[in-house]
């Protein structure tokens, strides 16, 4: 591992998953880059890597959701994140969500914090693309559940004392 590697390991992402419809499936994935830029107006930003499918799905499709994940949800993370996972929508069975009315990309419900947008704007970063997104909608707030975050490479509730 590189010493910026295992700096950036040291600091603290909220998990989120990111879903996207292509027409035809539903597709999504684990993130670790998700971010409010702009209160005015109201943008996020999504980083993902160059030769994902979901990146590609994403210069392709411009609505999108992003469900941030609760302390309770690491198995969902964990299904998003795996290499060669099946369709969101099977991801999803038995799990709580609904197709977002604005983008048509699930959302998981049960997170801290649901929300739909559009992207405005891509910009290339090395092996990345950032998506700027404009929010067209908040589908949930839930400021009472813990967010699930990953830290030195494991997913962790905010607080937890294992985290040294």
């Amino acid at each position: 591992m590189s010493e910026f590697t295992e700096a950036m390991a040291g600091v603290a992402t909220a998990v989120t998953v990111v879903t996207v419809n292509d027409g035809r499936d539903d597709v999504g994935g684990t993130v670790g880059t998700f971010t409010s830029v702009s209160l005015d107006p109201e943008l996020v930003m999504v980083s993902l890597a160059n030769t994902g499918y979901l990146n590609e799905l994403l210069l392709r499709r411009d609505r999108w959701a992003a469900s941030v994940l609760s302390a309770g949800q690491k198995a969902i993370a964990s299904r998003f994140a795996t290499p060669g996972r099946p369709g969101a929508r099977l991801l999803l069975a038995g799990t709580p969500h609904h197709r977002g009315e604005l983008s048509g990309a699930l959302v998981v419900e049960g997170g801290v914090a649901a929300l739909e947008a559009e992207t405005t704007q891509v910009v290339p970063a090395g092996d990345h693309t950032l998506h700027i997104a404009r929010v067209l909608g908040v589908s949930y707030v839930e400021p009472s559940l813990t967010p699930l975050v990953r830290l030195r490479g494991r997913y962790r509730p905010v607080g937890d004392p294992d985290a040294r």
